[in-house]
């Protein structure tokens, strides 16, 4: 019994321990991102607002020595705040985002496409939520159908411009040739997707996450989304 209680102590404390190392590892979230398309594309690519910010998420995840706020936290916080969807927001509400969620650092950042719809660019701001300083900026552009691997550039940038923990050689490298796989297309459904989500219209996100895979079947996130969707 004594053996018995003993050991129940020590994996209570060990799971407490383990809750505290979570706690102390530096803490990122990302708001959708302002579409700045121009002409035609800008209703086009609105979808876009909160399908790049995933990826981003996605990709800044992949780092297990950080901890990323998930997508559906964040826009839970923008719901019941009223606040805006599409990135649009100031400085002062990005910063009381990220305390809301308890991020230390919040990531925003706006997209556009040249006159002729060929050249995507990708700008972020990065905000110490203590501080409400801008810690750190960077950007990156890249053709459109390269949309995936320009958000894991970018996402290296932001990891590397933080001075966060490094990303291990290996998962990086697997984050890079699987950012290179995934089609234009299936980034346009996935986003397409989250958007149906976040507007409850559910049947409407199954078909599109379904879609998604079709364009791109080893896609974890959709594959992901998905079944909670089916499940709920």
């Amino acid at each position: 019994m004594q053996l018995h209680k003993l050991t129940t102590a020590v994996a209570g404390l060990a799971l407490s321990a383990a809750a505290l190392l979570a706690q102390s590892k530096p803490t990122i979230a990302v708001l959708p991102f302002n579409n700045s398309a121009l002409g035609k594309d800008n209703e086009a690519l609105a979808p876009l607002s909160k399908g790049i910010a995933d990826l981003m998420i996605q990709e800044l995840a992949a780092n297990p020595g950080i901890r990323v706020v998930e997508r559906d936290a964040i826009q839970k916080i923008l719901d019941e705040q009223k606040l805006s969807q599409n990135g649009n927001v100031d400085p002062q509400t990005a910063v009381k985002v990220g305390k809301l969620v308890g991020a230390h650092h919040m990531v925003t950042g706006v997209f556009l496409t040249d006159p002729k719809g060929t050249t995507m660019k990708i700008s972020l701001r990065v905000f110490n939520t203590e501080t409400s300083e801008i810690e750190f900026t960077t950007d990156g552009s890249d053709k459109p159908d390269n949309l995936f691997a320009l958000v894991n550039k970018v996402a290296v940038k932001v990891n590397k411009g933080l001075k966060l923990p490094d990303i291990p050689r290996q998962v990086g490298d697997a984050r890079e040739k699987m950012a290179e796989k995934v089609p234009y297309q299936a980034v346009m459904l996935y986003s397409r997707a989250l958007n149906a989500k976040d507007a409850h219209k559910n049947d409407e996100a199954i078909s599109l996450f379904k879609q998604t895979l079709d364009k791109f079947p080893d896609y974890q996130p959709a594959k992901d989304e998905l079944s909670k969707l089916q499940k709920s």
